[in-house]
């Protein structure tokens, strides 16, 4: 299993340390997002993307791919009703697979719970479809650019569009598009009536990434959710991609964050690594 962290715990760190302390900590991948970096992907030039992604190569890191894609620029939305907004997304939405391509990303995270959420007014239905017509586009694209969107299934309290691993794997399947699969979240899985490896076993070809955090928003070894009949179900699956760690919590730092997650899933998953002195 390889084990990926997302860069946005680094808040206030150049891109470059975020990489060196990453593959310290023992880390195989860092996951960008670019709001990070700047207000939108089209405002880091060829040159920097390509700086970037031979900074990772240097550190001994994979740039996984991207995550947190609609943060910025403000106001873009995929289930609005004004057509030329969810057009401008969709394009962005083009333009990100470009720079995850460019970066030497996989995969990209589609949750962004805020710009999908289904507005007062429009029926789900409406919703699904218009969302469904938006992503036609980025598909091709990702396709062509051999990346790989995941969609993100999301806690009712975060957004009233798709909400369970079942829904997403419904939406996706629209575009029977091996570059369009979902993300499981643990986070989010908590908020499901199913036990979290159920959801894994019965959600297995469709999913193409993995976040491992808790349900109180920190990482991995820092809450009740006890990750060793996640880490078996995962390998029951056969499932070989990344485990990333995000969390939404960051008052413990980002060195002990990331050190101490990644032993969680160390033990959890196997491979015990020593994790490097606070930076």
């Amino acid at each position: 299993m390889k084990f990926a962290i997302c860069n946005e715990i680094f808040q206030g760190w150049k891109i470059e340390d975020t990489f060196a302390y990453a593959a310290q900590a023992g880390y195989d991948g860092v996951e960008i997002a670019p709001f990070t970096l700047a207000n939108s992907v089209n405002d880091i030039s060829a040159a920097e993307r390509r700086r970037i992604r031979e900074a990772a190569a240097r550190a001994g890191v994979e740039i996984v791919g991207l995550h947190w894609l609609l943060v910025k620029p403000e106001g873009l939305h995929l289930t609005a009703p004004d057509g030329a907004l969810r057009e401008r997304t969709a394009r962005y939405f083009c333009d990100l697979v470009d720079g995850c391509a460019d970066f030497g990303g996989r995969v990209m995270v589609v949750g962004s719970p805020k710009q999908r959420h289904v507005l007062p007014g429009v029926a789900p239905a409406q919703a699904w479809e218009w969302a469904t017509a938006a992503f036609r586009e980025p598909v091709k694209r990702a396709e062509e650019r051999g990346v790989t969107l995941c969609f993100e299934p999301l806690a009712p309290a975060e957004t009233n569009f798709i909400n369970t691993a079942a829904e997403a794997i419904r939406f996706v399947q629209q575009f029977d598009s091996p570059r369009f699969k979902i993300i499981l979240d643990v986070k989010a899985m908590c908020a499901e009536a199913k036990p979290i490896p159920q959801i894994i076993r019965e959600s297995w070809p469709h999913f193409a990434h993995f976040h491992a955090n808790d349900k109180n928003l920190k990482g991995p070894g820092f809450g009740d959710v006890d990750f060793a009949p996640i880490a078996a179900a995962l390998a029951e699956v056969g499932y070989a991609g990344y485990v990333s760690v995000e969390v939404f919590q960051f008052e413990e730092g980002p060195e002990t964050i990331a050190t101490k997650s990644i032993e969680c899933l160390r033990r959890t998953f196997g491979g015990d690594r020593v994790a490097p002195p606070a930076r």
